[in-house]
């Protein structure tokens, strides 16, 4: 799952460099758009740690980043703006909460059945947002957006500056959120959920509470979902109930399909190919998303490696290792 080849850590630091170039270059729309993408491939990341690493998918997911969202608009009441570095640890908190009950209940099942408790624990955040006036109902509520500030000192932006600072934000969230995945799947805790998802019986036979870990990956995935919540609060200064709906959480499950399963890179670029695909399919025609379906279906049969399958020029490259390979470097 995590990068091996020379290639492949070459084509993630260009890739990170052109990201943080966009805005140089890029009208303020593209601006606007790129910050979507990296929330989206935020979502995106935080599931792959359920699917991707330890064989689990959810189709509540949506329900810990849809929280988070709303946590920013409870937090700002009465108008006045609150500093990132408050909204940002509650609104995960928040999700983590969720999560942790969630799991604690939906991961005594398996299967089929797991993935029909984690589709009904969503649906009923989104019916308690969607039929109630909590959050606005149905229309949903605009919020006072988090600011960039630290005690006495705020970070002075103008309307036109806002974008870009939010975008960048986005961005490092997005690299912090990468490396943080990195260096857990290279640890303990990540071998063992890899087990897990190869063989739970077995590792349940060495002595580990596979229950326990499961847990503690949903927990981890929900409360990564929530930093992705908070930052589309902060790029919309909007929530409405579908924040929560299960089709939320199966956009990120396609954004993981095209970019790559085996990989932890894969649902970032799957993330910003579909945001370009979604962008490009409303340029050409007024059916949307059955070109969207379409191209995910081709890309899934042609590609079952997804986008991150996809070789560099040889020149670029050392020996391939297999794309589905989910055991991380050695340390040392």
């Amino acid at each position: 799952m995590l990068p091996q080849s020379l290639g492949s850590k070459i084509a993630l630091a260009a890739g990170a460099l052109l990201l943080a170039l966009l805005p140089l270059f890029a009208s303020p729309y593209y601006v606007e758009l790129g910050s979507y993408a990296l929330i989206a491939a935020m979502l995106a990341l935080s599931l792959q740690l359920l699917v991707g690493a330890t064989g689990i998918v959810s189709l509540g997911h949506a329900a810990f980043y849809g929280l988070a969202a709303y946590t920013v608009y409870f937090l700002t009441p009465d108008g006045a703006p609150r500093s990132i570095f408050v909204t940002l640890p509650l609104a995960v908190l928040a999700s983590g909460l969720l999560a942790l009950l969630v799991g604690a209940l939906s991961l005594r099942t398996r299967g089929f059945f797991l993935l029909m408790v984690t589709l009904a624990f969503g649906q009923m955040v989104f019916f308690v947002f969607h039929d109630t006036k909590i959050g606005g109902g149905t229309d949903g509520a605009f919020l006072t957006r988090p600011i960039i500030a630290l005690f006495d000192w705020q970070l002075p932006l103008t309307r036109r500056q806002r974008p870009i600072a939010v975008y960048y934000v986005a961005l490092v969230l997005l690299v912090a959120m990468y490396l943080f995945l990195v260096m857990l799947l290279r640890s303990l805790f990540g071998r063992v959920l890899e087990g897990i998802r190869v063989n739970e019986h077995r590792m349940a036979a060495l002595g580990y509470s596979t229950y326990r870990y499961k847990l503690a990956a949903f927990v981890v995935a929900g409360m990564l979902a929530g930093v992705a919540g908070h930052m589309w609060a902060m790029h919309r200064g909007f929530v409405n109930p579908e924040l929560v709906g299960w089709h939320r959480s199966a956009e990120a499950l396609l954004m993981i399909l095209l970019g790559g399963l085996g990989t932890l890179h894969g649902p970032i670029l799957g993330a910003l190919a579909f945001t370009g695909l979604g962008e490009i399919a409303q340029l050409l025609t007024e059916r949307k998303l059955l070109v969207e379906g379409a191209v995910v279906l081709f890309v899934v049969l042609a590609l079952p490696q997804g986008l991150s399958g996809l070789r560099l020029p040889r020149i670029l490259t050392r020996k391939a290792e297999p794309a589905g390979r989910l055991e991380p470097e050695p340390h040392g």
